[in-house]
């Protein structure tokens, strides 16, 4: 195919493409509105035969999933499907929003709105390379497929069955992921990795009711300061975790690996700003090496007694702790949430440990694959640059539903910008890094040629 005329193409329909992600983001489909959600995957699936794309959706327990596919009249060409995701965040608070999250605003070249970079403006940067291959050479080079589902805000609850029940319909030789963002320092990146993770909370209830803390303060337990010790034994002063066998199954970082740690750039006064924080403490390689290939235990939110303005005098019949683990490869959620469990009953019985939501295991694939090679080069070929490669990025994505039930290498190209606020107010995606996405889907489909 002429890949200068399809570049070229792309740029000159820029517009009507930045006019359809703003349709795309309209669509205010968070996870758990069911009727949103399904309104959204009939749009998606609309799209996608506008573009050419055959499409359907496959019914679940829970959302839809729309399934694509284009097949090329090569025979013996290469497949690649790309996944992603419809479903969005719910857009809290509403008052720190610039300008409303579903009636998206262009403002300094970028787009706002719920789910721009998360992950609509993404997941549509495949689907218009596409879009514009056909319109300029009728067919593909390779066969491409799509699976864009409606839970990964929620867990990927429904994935797995569909791969495990769909094999056949899904056989590929590598996925792509375009999911989160590009490097802070604004160059292109290639991840062959992700954490998994495990949510979980801990729950004491000492009362029946909250009690006046000056009539009953001193002579009852308060659940607070109880829960707060079962926490504190989780962790020693350097930040290493003290569960027992947390740590035991952790894979070492290969050789190569611990050689791509050494390419990667590192700014810690960037990152401090980046995050929000005053500074990062840690040198390149402890940081890479705890952000890639080491486990964590994270307190996502504590909640005891009265948290509104002014103060109300009580001792709390309830504390509760909302906490994650990220896991490493060959770590898994259930071995750890029972080591978890067995750690707090050692420290206090009365302490419940609940597990939430369903598990993501953690996925890696081999940099050093041919498959994986030819991505590399597609990327940099691209953005005209070298892309920062990743072993695994600290995040979590349902990357082992294409590495372990699947069984087929997967691939992370991220297209968002850096301060993409994804899951926070504002949302936004940078349109040039928009147009870039879709220049670059068009380049992973010619290099897998």
């Amino acid at each position: 195919m002429n890949i200068l005329e399809i570049h070229s193409s792309i740029e000159s329909s820029k517009e009507k493409s930045i006019e359809t992600l703003v349709d795309f983001v309209k669509q205010a489909s968070i996870s758990r509105d069911v009727e949103a959600v399904e309104k959204c995957s009939r749009y998606l699936k609309s799209l996608m035969i506008d573009c050419g794309i055959n499409s359907r959706i496959y019914k679940t327990e829970g959302n839809p999933i729309v399934y694509g596919e284009v097949l090329s009249e090569n025979k013996d060409s290469k497949t690649v499907l790309f996944y992603g995701h419809y479903d969005v965040q719910p857009p809290d608070p509403i008052e720190e929003w610039d300008s409303p999250p579903f009636e998206p605003i262009i403002r300094n070249d970028r787009l706002y709105g719920r789910g721009a970079g998360d992950n609509k403006g993404q997941l549509l940067a495949h689907i218009l390379a596409v879009k514009i291959i056909l319109e300029k050479n009728n067919s593909l080079p390779i066969n491409v497929k799509f699976v864009f589902e409606g839970e990964e805000e929620i867990g990927s609850k429904s994935l797995s069955k569909f791969v495990k029940d769909n094999k056949g319909l899904l056989d590929t030789d590598l996925v792509i992921t375009s999911d989160g963002p590009i490097h802070d320092s604004g160059a292109p990146m290639v991840v062959f990795g992700v954490r998994g993770v495990m949510n979980f909370q801990l729950e004491l209830e000492t009362a029946n009711t909250d009690n006046h803390s000056g009539n009953k303060g001193g002579v009852i337990p308060n659940p607070a300061w109880i829960l707060n010790e079962v926490l504190y034994s989780m962790k020693d002063k350097d930040d290493y975790v003290t569960i027992q066998g947390f740590y035991e199954d952790v894979l070492k970082p290969t050789k190569k690996e611990l050689e791509l740690i050494d390419k990667l750039p590192f700014d810690p006064e960037n990152l401090a700003k980046i995050y929000g924080i005053e500074k990062i403490e840690l040198d390149k390689k402890t940081f890479y090496q705890r952000l890639m290939f080491l486990p964590t235990l994270t307190i996502n939110g504590l909640v005891s007694g009265y948290t509104k303005k002014g103060s109300k005098n009580i001792v709390p019949k309830k504390a509760i702790a909302k906490m994650e683990v990220r896991l490493v490869k060959d770590q898994n959620p259930e071995d750890l949430f029972m080591k978890i469990k067995k750690h707090v009953k050692k420290v206090n019985a009365q302490v419940e440990v609940i597990q939430q939501e369903e598990d993501m295991h953690p996925s890696r694939t081999s940099s050093e694959l041919l498959i994986s090679e030819k991505i590399i080069k597609a990327v940099k070929k691209a953005y005209d640059m070298d892309p920062i490669i990743l072993p695994s990025m600290g995040g979590s994505l349902p990357d082992y539903i294409w590495t372990k039930v699947l069984g087929k290498p997967s691939i992370m190209v991220p297209y968002a910008n850096a301060d993409e606020a994804n899951h926070a107010p504002n949302e936004n995606m940078d349109l040039e890094c928009f147009v870039n996405g879709i220049h670059c889907s068009v380049e992973i489909i010619d290099g897998l040629n």
